[in-house]
């Protein structure tokens, strides 16, 4: 299959808009792979992810097992959410969140060229401007990582915006309703126990701290 799967579920809440799945990929750093082990059990992996165009980044050590089954092309989903909001209706039956969740339906392939690049574009997706901060990967810790693309082909997306729904006794009574956004901030820079005196913190570090709103 290729191209968005209609939901079963909820279709009401459903996109087929490509632009819609690349604004939570671009937005969302977590998500969870699931994967069935060779003796049948079913395991879900967190990891970060990074959109490329029209496939999602996910890097990991070489010696992670499930890495390594992820990297040997089984099928695997892909699961990333965004909360963004919290919908207080008057009752708490109504009451729920604001969302945005994509699952996308593939097999993830082994991504040995060029493996520096792919993991610059990581570190930049993460904390733009970095790289350039930074000492290179050594051969070493490129040859324990491995990098992998789940291509964006078979996806499926619902995204929740509304308002409390409550009844219409509810809504003529005396309770609040309406919806409180949330969304992410970087909080002040910790430093590291270890760091050396009199190195500040980088432009990099920084800007996330003003692009969070704090």
């Amino acid at each position: 299959m290729s191209g968005p799967r209609e939901p079963i579920r909820l279709p009401e809440k459903a996109s087929t808009e490509r632009s819609d799945l690349d604004a939570l990929l671009d937005s969302t750093r977590v998500g969870h792979f699931g994967v069935v082990a060779d003796d049948g059990t079913p395991v879900v992996i967190p990891t970060m992810v990074v959109r490329d165009g029209d496939r999602v980044l996910a890097h990991g050590s070489t010696g992670s097992r499930w890495m390594r089954r992820l990297a040997s092309g089984v099928p695997a989903a892909l699961a990333v959410t965004a909360y963004d909001g919290l919908v207080v209706a008057r009752s708490a039956f109504e009451s729920s969140i604001r969302y945005r969740s994509a699952v996308l339906f593939g097999r993830c392939s082994h991504l040995s060229d060029d493996k520096e690049r792919f993991l610059d574009l990581i570190t930049e997706a993460l904390i733009p401007g970095r790289v350039a901060e930074v000492r290179r990967p050594t051969k070493a810790e490129l040859a324990a990582t491995l990098v992998l693309a789940l291509p964006i082909e078979d996806w499926s997306l619902k995204i929740s915006a509304g308002w409390p729904e409550d009844e219409d006794d509810d809504v003529a009574g005396p309770a609040w309703a309406g919806v409180v956004p949330v969304r992410s901030v970087c909080d002040a820079p910790l430093p590291a126990p270890d760091l050396r005196d009199g190195i500040e913190v980088p432009p990099s570090v920084r800007a996330l701290r003003s692009q969070g709103g704090a």
